[in-house]
């Protein structure tokens, strides 16, 4: 459902759950608790939240580490443990040695009551502190078998289901009564602040850290304000989709929507080495917008008229973001009929080199891709000129080559997709 209606609805699931959760701990409604508990792991699982935000209410049933603590965290551990070992070692060895030290507090303050039972039940105390030494020891146990998830797994991976992960989340931020706007999204700096000394250190480094990106955008030439503010989120961004989200709050319109693409293309190419970040962040603005779509294709072509005077550098990153949109679909090969491919005169050696690395790249992806980018082209008479362009360009220019002898076999792939009028797919 989250993947459909946005990163919001999941978010607000997750706070009732953590509401829920606080008000049948106080009630001491073991099984509700359960229940709760599991469906927090599951979310877990399925990729909706992060193992930190597990592993932060782990640590707040430590502290306490009543009987219905150890009940709930023995309920985590065997349903979830193993996935959070492999996600974060490092959180999982702090969180035994919080278990550890809150063990050995109660064994010297523990409080034997009048039946002579002391406040929290040996066995299971000694089950929990096991299920976590074996979880400590990459040990699974029979109950904790994932592969009955692989098929609900693969199908979230076709609904993009890690678009709408949950980051940077904590348990008390979740119950905080006061949180406002779009809370899911950023975290409130005075909340992660204990003092005021701690919150003047995190503005000063975020202001330095501004003002190295705002230094770093005049060398790149991001010469308006809007530039530099997409410049800004997409250097600064912890992943793409932290990118995506942050690129939409700037609700840009008209000629500042067109800008996003024009930066990103722009950062990409001044990249030393090609990086696909920026790929995968044009993909997903081309799938969330259309628009998006036409100012690629318009940028890149672009970028075509000055090949003759870009540098080697530049011009190999182009021909391999190219290829990256093509291999996605975000564009088609319709892209390059603005290019007489050949054309001998208008063919100059550094078109040459560049549509040479830009076909080498296409040309090693595996077969079924190779079939399916070329065959996209096949059947439609106005593209006719760029088909046999194609065709004409890789046989001298690709596969002729002692490095694109290789090739070959992709080669007759992807002329059998371009004659592939019924347009089926591999």
């Amino acid at each position: 459902m989250a993947c459909l209606v946005g990163i919001d609805f999941s978010a607000k699931i997750l706070a009732s759950l953590a509401k829920s959760f606080e008000d049948e701990y106080s009630k001491e409604d073991g099984l509700s608790l359960r229940n709760l508990t599991l469906l927090f792991c599951y979310l877990c699982i399925f990729g909706v939240i992060s193992s930190d935000l597990v592993y932060d209410l782990l640590l707040v049933l430590s502290k306490r580490l009543t009987e219905l603590d150890v009940s709930t965290v023995l309920t985590i551990l065997q349903c979830c443990g193993m996935k959070l070992r492999g996600d974060d070692p490092g959180a999982m060895k702090d969180f035994v040695l919080s278990i550890q030290n809150s063990v050995n507090q109660l064994k010297l303050h523990s409080a034997v009551r009048e039946d002579g039972k002391t406040d929290i039940h040996s066995r299971r105390m000694e089950f929990m502190l096991e299920t976590i030494c074996d979880i400590k020891n990459n040990k699974k146990r029979p109950k904790e078998d994932p592969s009955h998830h692989t098929r609900i797994k693969k199908w979230l991976q076709k609904l993009k289901a890690e678009d709408v992960l949950l980051r940077g989340l904590t348990w008390s931020r979740l119950l905080d009564p006061e949180k406002k706007g779009q809370w899911w999204l950023s975290g409130d700096v005075s909340s992660s602040a204990d003092n005021i000394e701690d919150v003047a250190a995190v503005i000063s480094k975020d202001v330095a850290e501004t003002q190295k990106l705002l230094q770093l955008a005049a060398a790149q030439r991001m010469n308006t304000d809007i530039r530099r503010a997409i410049f800004c989120i997409i250097m600064s961004a912890e992943d793409y989709v932290d990118a995506f989200e942050k690129l939409l709050r700037l609700d840009l319109s008209g000629k500042q929507d067109r800008e996003i693409i024009r930066v990103i293309v722009d950062c990409c190419l001044q990249e030393k080495t090609f990086n696909k970040y920026y790929t995968v962040l044009a993909s997903k603005l081309c799938s969330h917008k259309k628009n998006h779509k036409f100012s690629l294709q318009y940028c890149i072509w672009d970028h075509f008229k000055e090949l003759d005077s870009m540098e080697s550098s530049r011009s190999m990153n182009l021909a391999k973001l190219v290829a990256e949109m093509l291999a996605t679909f975000t564009l088609s090969l319709a892209t390059l009929k603005v290019v007489n491919l050949a054309n001998p005169v208008e063919m100059t050696p550094e078109k040459i080199t560049h549509f040479q690395m830009l076909f080498e790249t296409l040309l090693q992806k595996d077969d079924a891709l190779v079939w399916n980018i070329f065959t996209r082209i096949a059947g439609l008479p106005e593209l006719e000129i760029l088909r046999d362009g194609i065709v004409l360009f890789i046989k001298q220019h690709v596969t002729s080559t002692d490095t694109g002898k290789d090739l070959a076999s992709k080669f007759k792939i992807a002329k059998k997709a371009l004659d592939n009028t019924a347009g089926v797919l591999m």
